[in-house]
């Protein structure tokens, strides 16, 4: 990828990680950063990232046990036995000795704990796996590249050794993609790219900067904003998540309604391939040059070559952002309101709507009253919900809203937000409303490892689908699942919820979480999975797709004959033989190897 003849370029200074940004080994996100109970019983977020921190949650408690009907008990915790034991690895020593030449030693680690990380990503199997069982085969050693050459280096030793690589972003995956096959008997290698984390330029006159794929969201967030750009790609995991396993996997964001997908952002991809390097000279606006073989790469998963940089559009720090929410009677209205808003006006940068069980979540996630008038304040409020507007409190959702823009943009997009919602019985909420809804995506993503400690299983699945399908395919979802979990006598009740969180012109994407209580339960783990494939199995049959942004990995792999012709499917096994004939990207996503 050449660099660029137009335009002054701005090469930043190298990111510096600090101590404090260390992340947990057995759990999502930050190591200084995990939800447990306090001396009172109620539960409490620790350290101070997040407006949760430090914070007493009496609400939630209660509205777990009544949810799940179950009796959660402090007391009674399900002690994990992390680290697992794992296998010693196999070593190729050839290979060893060829890296040994262009890698420092603190560039190779072999200690059990990387080895484990590198082995896993954030399903529920997984993270069940490595706290109550056995991961099974893990990475023999975990790599950290400086830079393209090394990449390139990594690859010719892998093909000369026959030695399989997996790229390693931020390990945030949630469809086992970095997992290892079990029966693989050569040495595997967990290229982790978190060392090459560089915006190498920004373009301010053609609006693009070149960044390396190891760069992580909210360094690449952090960067930008000094210059008074940015990318504009916020998904759910973007703490923590790095710009080549968006490409990777196709990745959407938050606020996609503003600055696109993955797919619209990205101008240019650098990858390093078993057979050299893919790249362009030119980073044209657009082109009309043949087949398009950059578009091979996004959801690739891993298995075609390592992503090194990519040349990324940039746009300018929003003069104005304003939060927002609206209160609707019931999710049909909230729907109906998505649909009258996307296709009459420009919808906000994100728009996203919680159903019922979501919004009596996002309650019992409210900290501990401090009364005088914030406590007064609120009583008013829901008494004038209830009994004046006569919403009732177990059908009302909840939409929260994000404006970007210019002030002239935001203030257009507010009358027509409010002006439509008013249409179909929507009440506004209020900015502040709306500002917590959205900052609780990076706290709560914290929940899901602290219950399991206490038999609690959850994991989120997502689709995409027309907007005709959509209200089917949420009910439907819940009660295949409903009946399912009632059909194999498991304890108490599940937790089943859904949120439209993505808008298109043709459609929409829907976020389902699903849980369940299951001490006594034997292999919760796998009942889960099995659970949450006979979900896939209806949306699938209702119209939805089998992922929006998650990706295939391994996990939905079984799945693709189902949306994909014999033909397709094909394509797929031929590119990869012919781009990888050795088979060095061994990670097997996608059922390729």
């Amino acid at each position: 990828m050449s660099e660029m003849k137009r335009g002054k370029l701005i090469h930043p200074e190298p990111v510096v990680i600090g101590p404090d940004e260390a992340e947990s080994h057995e759990n999502w996100g930050f190591r200084d950063t995990a939800f447990g109970f306090n001396q009172n019983g109620n539960v409490t977020i620790n350290g101070d990232r997040y407006e949760l921190s430090g914070k007493e949650l009496p609400r939630l408690l209660p509205w777990i046990r009544e949810t799940l009907d179950i009796n959660v008990d402090p007391a009674d915790r399900f002690e994990p036995n992390y680290p697992p034991k794992i296998d010693p690895p196999i070593k190729n020593e050839e290979f060893l000795s060829e890296i040994s030449d262009f890698l420092s030693p603190d560039q190779i680690e072999t200690d059990d704990h990387s080895r484990i990380r590198h082995g896993h990503g954030h399903t529920q199997e997984e993270m069940f796996l490595i706290k109550y069982g056995n991961i099974g085969r893990v990475p023999d050693i975990v790599v950290f590249p400086q830079s393209e050459e090394q990449v390139t280096a990594l690859i010719t030793a892998a093909c000369n050794y026959n030695v399989a690589l997996i790229p390693f972003g931020g390990g945030t995956n949630v469809t086992e993609a970095v997992r290892c096959r079990e029966n693989a008997d050569r040495m595997i290698v967990s290229v982790d790219m978190r060392r090459m984390n560089r915006i190498l330029w920004i373009d301010k006159e053609n609006m693009m900067a070149r960044i390396e794929a190891g760069a992580v969201g909210r360094h690449i967030m952090k960067q930008l904003a000094k210059y008074n750009v940015t990318m504009g790609h916020e998904p759910d995991s973007v703490e923590f998540s790095t710009l080549g396993g968006w490409i990777a996997t196709n990745a959407s964001g938050m606020k996609k309604n503003k600055y696109g997908n993955i797919e619209d952002i990205v101008v240019d991809i650098s990858v390093a391939t078993a057979d050299g390097k893919l790249e362009r000279q030119t980073q044209a606006p657009r082109e009309s040059v043949g087949s398009d073989l950059r578009q091979l790469i996004f959801g690739s998963e891993g298995t075609l070559g390592i992503i090194t940089s990519a040349v990324v559009k940039l746009f300018p720090l929003p003069e104005a952002q304003e939060y927002g929410s609206v209160l609707f009677p019931n999710y049909e209205a909230g729907y109906d309101f998505m649909y009258e808003l996307v296709h009459t006006s420009t919808p906000p940068a994100s728009v996203r709507l919680v159903d019922n069980m979501q919004f009596q979540f996002g309650l019992a996630l409210k900290p501990a009253s401090t009364g005088g008038a914030a406590d007064l304040k609120s009583k008013i409020e829901k008494f004038f919900v209830t009994k004046i507007k006569g919403f009732d409190p177990y059908k009302m959702v909840a939409l929260t809203l994000v404006f970007e823009g210019t002030q002239r943009e935001v203030e257009q997009q507010k009358r027509d937000v409010y002006r439509i919602a008013k249409k179909h019985g929507g009440m506004k909420a209020g900015g502040e409303n709306g500002r917590r809804g959205y900052q609780l995506t990076y706290s709560i993503a914290y929940i899901r490892d602290f219950l399991m400690n206490y038999y609690i299983i959850a994991e989120s699945f997502e689709t995409s689908c027309s907007w005709s399908d959509a209200m089917a395919i949420c009910d439907n979802v819940k009660r295949v699942l409903a009946e399912e979990y009632e059909k194999r006598g498991l304890p108490g009740k599940p937790f089943i919820t859904s949120r439209i969180t993505q808008l298109y012109r043709t459609g929409v994407a829907i976020y389902f979480y699903f849980g369940f209580y299951f001490k006594g339960v034997e292999n919760p783990s796998k009942v889960y999975l099995d659970l949450e494939n006979i979900a896939r199995e209806e949306i699938l049959r209702s119209g939805g797709s089998l992922s929006h942004h998650h990706g295939v990995g391994k996990i939905r792999e079984t799945f693709l004959p189902e949306i994909m012709s014999e033909t397709a499917l094909k394509w797929k096994s031929d590119i990869k033989r012919s781009l990888d004939p050795k088979n060095v990207f061994g990670a097997g996503n996608q059922n390729l190897r």
